[in-house]
């Protein structure tokens, strides 16, 4: 996926990172930092969530794309912005336009959820909806930038936009002085590099490790190379960190202040995310969920205290439904069973009754009876089963087989 050039002459300091904190006061949110008990327990030090998911629109977008329009001359905030996005830049582009008076074109895949298209419409931006993936969109917007002469604002790849993200961590400094690592998602990479500059400018001791979704990994080749390095994203439910190629920008001050890379699988995030809502009562999308992720699959590899943020909470209802429904799968707590019992009156009844003493609640269940791999009196039934965790899972399926039933699946 390709953003279009960012100049390579521009870099991002601290000094960057502290003007756009004095250009966001009273326009961003300084976020909370809340604890998280559970997750303190498992690292065996304090572990605090930085609520980028509680910013105004949902998510850190609005600190870069606000600094990088209030950054422009007055004949560019004339002939307005335009961006191309499916969710949290979006959304930012569209209420720092209006807070700034500057008309705004966002461009959105035709399929992109509705309640992200209408929050973009409400903050003000009018909002066209091109192509079938982002790289369609992409091409749209960057047409009608070169077509009307409006600015296009770029998700990560900007000094600065950079450094509005920055300001995250210059507020992770202020409100947990004693932090030792500080934990991102990493997509294009603008957010972790902006945390990069504020944070090892002033304390070159904090650990920064990054995370990306394994399905969606384009640095950790890159870094290998030296160079970013273009990969095709497969299939991720953490939409907001999949990019195909990491920003120019960004890799070069993420190359040498970036301690660690991880990559998580779609089952570590959906059970971060159902954590997040479960423990934290925070709603959080699968992308800002994904250093959560990183701690609950190997919590003792981090020093503390650790900060991990949540960058988002822009997540589309009928997703969110799927993924906690994975999340619970991946953490033992559905079962899927297939067994074969006597086709006879009662017997699904007594098959209920079985599961009923096991304590298992049952969600849905579906009954073959004609199917030519069954024999003249056998049936089949397929049953979904809500359990508390894998222990329990195991104490059903040994109720199930001391019962007399043949389970198949």
């Amino acid at each position: 996926m390709s953003y279009g050039k960012a100049d390579p002459a521009r870099t991002v300091t601290l000094d960057d990172v502290r003007g756009a904190q004095k250009m966001l006061s009273g326009v961003s949110r300084v976020t909370a930092v809340e604890g998280s008990r559970h997750l303190s327990q498992l690292v065996g030090a304090p572990v605090r969530f930085k609520c980028e998911n509680l910013q105004r629109t949902g998510s850190f977008k609005l600190r870069g794309a606000y600094v990088r329009i209030a950054g422009l001359l007055p004949e560019q905030r004339a002939a307005g912005v335009v961006a191309a996005s499916a969710g949290n830049h979006a959304q930012g582009v569209a209420q720092a336009s209006a807070l700034l008076g500057v008309a705004a074109t966002v461009f959105m895949p035709v399929g992109a959820p509705l309640p992200k298209v209408a929050a973009t419409r409400e903050y003000g931006a009018q909002v066209r909806l091109e192509g079938q993936v982002v790289d369609e969109t992409l091409a749209a917007a960057e047409e009608y930038a070169a077509r009307t002469g409006a600015v296009f604002i770029h998700p990560f790849d900007h000094p600065d936009v950079v450094a509005g993200q920055g300001t995250v961590g210059l507020e992770i400094l202020e409100q947990c002085p004693e932090v030792r690592t500080i934990v991102v998602g990493v997509g294009g990479g603008g957010l972790a590099a902006g945390i990069a500059v504020a944070v090892k400018s002033l304390r070159p001791d904090v650990r920064l490790v990054g995370v990306q979704a394994a399905a969606a990994a384009a640095y950790p080749p890159s870094l290998a190379a030296g160079r970013p390095v273009t990969v095709e994203p497969w299939a991720t439910m953490a939409d907001g960190i999949k990019v195909g190629r990491p920003g120019d920008v960004p890799f070069g001050l993420l190359a040498d202040r970036l301690d660690e890379l991880r990559t998580v699988t779609e089952d570590e995030l959906s059970r971060a995310l159902l954590h997040c809502l479960e423990r934290a009562k925070l709603v959080v999308e699968p992308a800002g969920a994904s250093p959560v992720a990183a701690l609950l699959s190997d919590p003792e590899s981090f020093e503390g205290p650790v900060v991990a943020l949540l960058s988002g909470g822009n997540v589309d209802p009928l997703l969110l439904q799927r993924i906690l429904r994975h999340g619970m799968s991946a953490a033992g707590r559905y079962l899927a069973v297939r067994l074969r019992l006597l086709d006879r009156p009662g017997a699904l009844a007594t098959l209920l009754g079985v599961l009923s003493v096991a304590d298992a609640n049952v969600l849905d269940v579906s009954h073959v009876r004609t199917d030519p791999r069954l024999g003249l009196t056998e049936a089949e039934v397929e049953l979904h089963l809500e359990t508390k965790g894998p222990e329990h899972c195991a104490e059903v399926d040994r109720a199930l087989r001391k019962a007399g039933y043949r389970v198949i699946d």
